[in-house]
């Protein structure tokens, strides 16, 4: 009975773990997957190492904010899983990935974004890169930004979001 209980506690503990592993951006993409600080109130996700790799690299980052618990992440994902073959020669040579990880249930005021000193709430963030679109907390949100967090375009957000290999690659290419 005992190893019984212990093999199908096994089990279970595979199966999470294959499902928590399969979240977010795809392997292929080598993407820095941050966690957020400051949990429960806070949700405060920190780009500095990542753009100061940039800096480094003389890359870009492509920083991709989506949810454990959104559906439509998960379809991107899958997206980005099916099409790695085709998207992650584009990616790699100019884009650090980041995977901000959070959750339907962090509101945009419980949202934050670290940069260096600052940390900004959601919106700020949104205004402080530029983001003329007055929008709430939208999953999936991608932002393509500079090594100094600057952004280089606008991007779409939520449901639809590039849904074939030449729309994403068009972005990755900054074309509107």
């Amino acid at each position: 009975m005992h190893s019984l209980v212990t093999a199908s506690c096994l089990a279970i503990g595979i199966a999470f773990t294959t499902i928590a592993s399969a979240l977010g951006i795809p392997a292929p993409y080598a993407a820095i997957v941050v966690q957020p600080s400051g949990l429960p109130a806070r949700h405060e996700f920190d780009l500095t190492e990542a753009l100061a790799r940039a800096r480094r690299e003389n890359k870009r980052l492509y920083v991709y904010l989506g949810a454990s618990d959104c559906p439509y992440c998960r379809k991107y994902e899958a997206f980005l899983e099916k099409n790695a073959v085709a998207l992650v020669p584009k990616f790699a040579p100019q884009y650090i990935v980041v995977d901000l990880r959070s959750a339907l249930t962090a509101t945009a005021a419980q949202l934050f974004i670290r940069i260096r000193d600052k940390s900004l709430p959601y919106a700020d963030f949104q205004r402080a890169i530029g983001d003329e679109r007055a929008r709430m907390l939208v999953y999936p949100s991608v932002w393509l930004l500079d090594a100094d967090a600057k952004p280089l375009m606008q991007m779409p957000a939520g449901t639809g979001t590039f849904q074939t290999v030449d729309e994403q690659l068009e972005i990755l290419r900054l074309e509107q």
